[in-house]
């Protein structure tokens, strides 16, 4: 009986999905597919609270969240017997709330947009109000600043180098700075030398734009995550939204991946990587599948109203801008060079 056959069922939902599929597109480009990646940090966050005695039965897990976290947080929730409270804001969409829903989680939106901070401040001081209410008897997983974030991506990464080797050119997203920064912090305790590029999109503050309005979900912040390293970056990349777009179209015509726009947003930049650097293995992210965009991304006339029909021309290379903070839609490159934020945004006073 081979290997296959002989391996059990797994115990649960998380542990059948927390890992991607690895998928060859071309010769050294790899995605690395998920259903939806945040179920990793989700289940590693809950058994390292459970096993520290931080959380305990009968007590309430809340977070804030409007994307796939609080969905993660709703399965393992659910398979270990925790009620849920999430804060989010209008941008969750219908869909992912009827699903945390249906999982048991009580779903509050926030619809008041701080002046500082927009939506991520105004959900953050809900969810605090909510602690001084429940005292002791709630667990915060903390996604944003916890460092059992990035430590959940160990596994992942030892799934690459098992797979590729240790010595890639990962190319992801960034939201809460744990599954790039997590991941190549494991990979370069083998290969000191792999390369980590990330994608944000423009308005974004964690790589140095001006704060603002982003069509683009799932990536990107208006504050910067305390799990962002940026001296971990070789290369920062923003991308816009109507380009993120296409390319999540592109990716699944040529490789029938079905994917949502931030997996699009990374894909685009790794091809670009892998064919300017045919040597390098290049690994890129993909944090989702389609099925949540299906109205949004996959659909001409949502694009069309939406502006994003006629402006999101697939290009084939980026623009390279000195500072970060004048990067212009729709795709601009960054030599970040594993330099702080501080010293990028402000070098005259590093000379």
């Amino acid at each position: 009986m081979d290997a296959v056959r002989k391996r059990l069922p797994f115990a649960g939902y998380s542990d059948a999905y927390a890992l991607p599929s690895i998928i060859r597109c071309e010769t050294n480009l790899y995605l690395a597919q998920f259903a939806f990646m945040k179920l990793l940090p989700a289940k590693y966050i809950i058994e390292q609270a459970l096993a520290r005695g931080t959380l305990t039965h009968g007590m309430k897990v809340i977070e804030t969240s409007s994307g796939t976290f609080a969905l993660g947080l709703a399965v393992v929730c659910r398979e270990r017997g925790f009620q849920l409270e999430i804060f989010t804001d209008p941008v969750m969409d219908k869909g992912l709330e009827n699903r945390l829903n249906s999982l048991g989680a009580e779903v509050f939106i926030i619809t008041e947009k701080a002046k500082q901070g927009g939506y991520q401040r105004s959900r953050l001081d809900a969810l605090h109000a909510r602690m001084r209410q429940l005292g002791h008897s709630c667990f915060w997983p903390r996604q944003y600043e916890t460092p059992d974030n990035p430590a959940a991506y160990k596994l992942f990464a030892d799934q690459i180098s098992g797979m590729l080797g240790a010595d890639v050119t990962l190319v992801g997203s960034v939201g809460s700075g744990g599954s790039t920064c997590g991941t190549i912090d494991r990979l370069r305790q083998k290969a000191p030398g792999a390369r980590l590029v990330g994608v944000d999109t423009f308005n974004s503050v964690i790589f140095g734009q001006p704060d603002g309005e982003r069509k683009l979900r799932g990536l990107g912040n208006s504050l910067v995550p305390k799990n962002v390293k940026h001296e971990l970056y070789d290369e920062v990349h923003f991308i816009s939204a109507p380009l993120a777009f296409a390319a999540t179209r592109n990716l699944h015509e040529l490789h029938a991946v079905f994917a949502g726009p931030t997996s699009g947003a990374s894909y685009i930049v790794g091809r670009w990587l892998a064919r300017q650097h045919p040597r390098e293995t290049v690994v890129v992210i993909c944090p989702d599948e389609g099925h949540r965009y299906v109205g949004a991304a996959y659909d001409h006339e949502w694009l069309k109203q939406n502006g994003c029909l006629h402006e999101g021309v697939l290009l084939d290379a980026p623009s390279s801008e000195e500072h970060p903070s004048t990067a212009l839609p729709p795709w601009n490159r960054y030599r970040w060079n594993r330099k702080s934020l501080e010293t990028v945004l402000n070098p005259l006073e590093d000379v």
